[in-house]
């Protein structure tokens, strides 16, 4: 699985589109990118993953973890936050690219601190999605209510 996923960034990216399931793990290593942007990987976001790919992806507990652990895998060998979600981009719907940035700041704060760091990889990735800032100002809002 991960030599396919990783050849959607070696390749022209508007020649092979990616997989479902490729987007779906894709989507997790972005997620586990943001929790650990910190230099610090904690219970509850790693909590707050499973939770995500549990709602996400219809998956049990269990499922949403071995998948987590595949994303924390795949993280490690994927190339720049700016550069995956551009690949992503061209394969998710913009109604889903949003769900991703709410997603991305559920992560950002569910360890209840402030990083810049996790907030710089959300604002790079939101960018890359096309989503715009008011936009992405509105989900952050809407998730720290």
């Amino acid at each position: 699985m991960f030599e396919r996923l990783l050849s959607h960034f070696k390749s022209d990216p508007l020649v092979t589109p990616m997989a479902p399931e490729d987007a779906q793990h894709a989507l997790g290593a972005l997620l586990v990118r943001i929790a650990k942007a910190d230099k610090a990987y904690l219970f509850q976001e790693i909590e707050q993953i499973d939770k995500i790919l549990m709602d996400r992806f219809d998956l049990n507990p269990l499922e949403a973890a071995r998948m987590r652990a595949s994303c924390e895998k795949l993280e490690t060998a994927l190339p720049s936050t700016k550069d995956m979600a551009a690949i992503i981009t061209r394969d998710v719907s913009e109604e889903d690219r949003e769900a991703m940035v709410r997603a991305m700041w559920v992560i950002s704060v569910a360890d209840g601190q402030k990083h810049s760091s996790e907030e710089d990889v959300v604002a790079m990735a939101s960018e890359a999605f096309g989503v715009a800032p008011e936009r992405v100002a509105a989900l952050l809002a809407d998730v720290t209510g």
